[in-house]
């Protein structure tokens, strides 16, 4: 089995997050699933994101490597949109890690290094007109990061516009996508434990 540390989006540990992780676990998977934003959840990404500014965008990353502290080094990093920023800066930074997952958003390596780590599969997926993941640099990001790290880095990109497609506790839910993304999420973690 692999062992998955998951982080939330903007809006919180919503019901959708934990059934994406149940699906996980049904799997065969271990999966961490914490609560960054300590209990709270928000209606949309704006209010969301304005808890994030407040707290500061540190303070998330701060967490998100507290709790990865006290998990075994070999994990596969997850997120979703927010997410990405502690999954990907962990599996950039953190010794032993066995891949990464990145839902809706992707940041340049040079956020968190000087490139991919060799030896670290990863999966980006995302909707092709999504306007966060689209305009906001993050295709551009993920395209980069394929290009740096051949054999490594998948790029999946879905028809449609929504930003949190495959969190089925929201209205951007989009059934048809979110199934083949947790298709290809589930392949890409039985090969890491092959």
């Amino acid at each position: 089995m692999a062992e998955v540390l998951l982080f939330h989006h903007s809006l919180g540990l919503t019901p959708g997050v934990e059934a994406f992780a149940e699906t996980l676990r049904e799997a065969g998977n271990v999966v961490h699933l914490p609560d960054l934003y300590e209990g709270r959840t928000f209606p949309d990404i704006e209010s969301g994101m304005a808890y994030v500014q407040e707290i500061g965008f540190d303070t998330i990353l701060t967490r998100g490597a507290s709790v990865a502290d006290g998990l075994p080094e070999d994990l596969v990093l997850a997120g979703f949109s927010l997410g990405v920023l502690p999954a990907q800066m962990l599996a950039q930074t953190r010794e032993g890690a066995q891949g990464a997952l990145l839902f809706s958003s992707c940041v340049p390596t040079s956020e968190f290094g000087d490139g991919w780590p060799l030896g670290v599969p990863v999966q980006v997926h995302g909707m092709d007109a999504d306007p966060i993941f689209v305009d906001e640099g993050d295709l551009d990001a993920a395209r980069a990061l394929v290009q740096a790290a051949p054999g490594e880095a998948e790029l999946f990109l879905y028809p449609g516009d929504r930003h949190l497609f495959a969190d089925a506790s929201l209205p951007s839910y989009d059934e048809h996508a979110a199934r083949l993304l947790t298709e290809r999420v589930i392949r890409f973690l039985d090969g890491i434990r092959a």
